[in-house]
């Protein structure tokens, strides 16, 4: 069987054909394309159009180029962001994107009319200025004219998936970043929302990863080449629960690690952990597939060593990561150590981590191998101390922490996990989420039983590496 995974990731975009077949999953990618964020006079955007046009030329690559038959397509995106729709379908403006300097300081004024504690205690999930609850309040606050004429607000996986089926449903595990979603009962938390003064009537039906949604709009199905209609499933639709439904563990003693722009660590457990310990740890409680929650904490990742890749190009000196990387293996390390989550906006992030080394007494590395050798020191201790709280909420022991996702092939990284944390590291598959896009979609076919089975197919599809602490 074909399964067609479009993943959108912060940076870029991909098409990726998955086929399962006698119990195993092979990958290729046939398209893959930029994301890049769109500053206007406005904010800092999204261009939902461009990525859309991407996706239609990834069905027309399948459809045309290559006669292939899929047996089903699913969009997985990042987190948190979303659109607005009128009455008769039309994106009313393009998404914002969470960096956008508009919901800076929004924590403490969405405090000022709905508690802290209370919004926690309904929706178990972290706090950051970057959630839907605070992008939606903002533009309440800033009274935008398209909320008074929106009929319909869709994440962004959503959204697409409108545009690809006609279909308006908001999708679970993408539904529970927004911070206005009860976890417990898996609605959306009215109450709240209406306390915000935010109307929870332009929030569509939530439905469950694997949701068969419909099939192409027929213009789609003609014009990208197929013969016959092509369902479109609702996978799990936030990136990072695809990426963990292909965590190829066994057992209760593990936990993961999404690595790539951001680090998602975590635990999937059977019930929210919301009570005060989670909250002043600060972790939160999103949806996962098969039922599951994923207790999690996010940390800033690779996105630090891509900005100061970004600056540097700048500058003249244009680093592949390969060289990055075995720059920063070269390098001693230093005493230096950064809070990754100190940094929130893009820009100068070489400047960003020298003023945050300055303020904190500390000696900034000036040299690139030495300074990204620091960064990923800084994220394995922030990865310990992350794992020390998670084993503080889930009264067990972790002895083995699995990387997925496209940071998993980063070796140097990998080691200092294991010798920061002093646990065993699996790192693969590097493709968690396009599996997990892909197997979520077999499993809403009947053609994969549920997560234990999708799990036994990813570790009989991928090799692994195993890391051990060496000090």
């Amino acid at each position: 069987m074909n399964f067609l995974a479009i993943d959108l990731g912060a940076e870029s975009g991909r098409a990726m054909l998955g086929a399962v077949d006698g119990g195993r999953l092979t990958l290729e990618e046939l398209h893959r394309f930029p994301n890049a964020p769109v500053q206007l006079p406005t904010g800092l955007h999204w261009d939902a159009l461009r990525l859309f046009h991407e996706i239609r030329k990834s069905l027309s690559i399948c459809g045309r180029q290559r006669s292939l038959s899929l047996d089903g397509v699913a969009v997985d995106t990042w987190g948190v962001d979303f659109a607005l729709l009128d009455a008769h379908g039309a994106l009313l403006e393009n998404p914002r994107h969470y960096r956008d300097s508009r919901h800076i300081g929004m924590l403490e004024r969405t405090f000022a009319a709905a508690p802290r504690q209370r919004i926690f205690e309904q929706t178990g999930i972290q706090f950051l200025h970057i959630n839907s609850l605070c992008q939606w309040y903002s533009m309440r606050l800033d009274a935008t004219p398209a909320l008074g004429i929106a009929r319909h607000l869709l994440f962004m996986p959503d959204l697409f998936n409108f545009w690809l089926t006609g279909v308006v449903r908001a999708e679970l595990t993408v539904a529970s970043t927004s911070q206005f979603l009860i976890p417990v009962e898996n609605r959306w938390a009215t109450a709240l929302l209406r306390e915000l003064g935010l109307d929870p009537a332009l929030l569509p039906e939530v439905v469950r990863p694997g949701t068969l949604l419909g099939s192409l709009l027929p213009e789609l199905q003609r014009g990208s080449g197929f013969s016959r209609p092509v369902p479109v499933y609702a996978t799990a639709g936030h990136d990072t629960a695809s990426a963990v439904a292909a965590v190829p563990a066994e057992g209760s003693g593990w936990c993961y690690i999404s690595s790539g722009t951001w680090s998602l660590l975590g635990a999937e457990i059977d019930a929210p952990v919301i009570d005060e310990d989670s909250l002043a740890l600060n972790f939160t409680n999103e949806a996962g597939a098969g039922g599951k929650i994923r207790l999690l904490k996010n940390l800033a990742g690779l996105w630090l060593l891509q900005e100061c890749r970004r600056a540097w190009a700048l500058e003249g000196r244009d680093y592949s990561y390969e060289q990055l990387a075995a720059m920063a293996a070269a390098a001693p390390p230093s005493g230096t150590r950064i809070d990754p989550n100190a940094f929130s906006t893009p820009g100068n992030m070489p400047r960003q981590i020298a003023a945050h080394c300055r303020a904190t007494g500390q000696v900034c590395p000036e040299d690139p191998g030495a300074l990204a050798r620091m960064i990923l020191d800084s994220l394995a201790e922030a990865y310990r101390k992350t794992i020390g709280d998670l084993e503080r909420l889930i009264h067990r022991r972790i002895d083995v922490v699995h990387i997925v996702g496209g940071g998993s092939r980063n070796r140097l990284l990998n080691q200092l996990t294991a010798n920061a944390t002093g646990r065993t590291v699996v790192a693969g598959p590097a493709e968690a989420t396009a599996a997990g896009n892909v197997l979520v979609q077999a499993i809403g076919s009947g053609a994969v039983a549920g997560l234990d089975e999708l799990r036994d197919i990813v570790r009989r599809s991928f090799t692994l590496e195993t890391y051990r602490p060496s000090f």
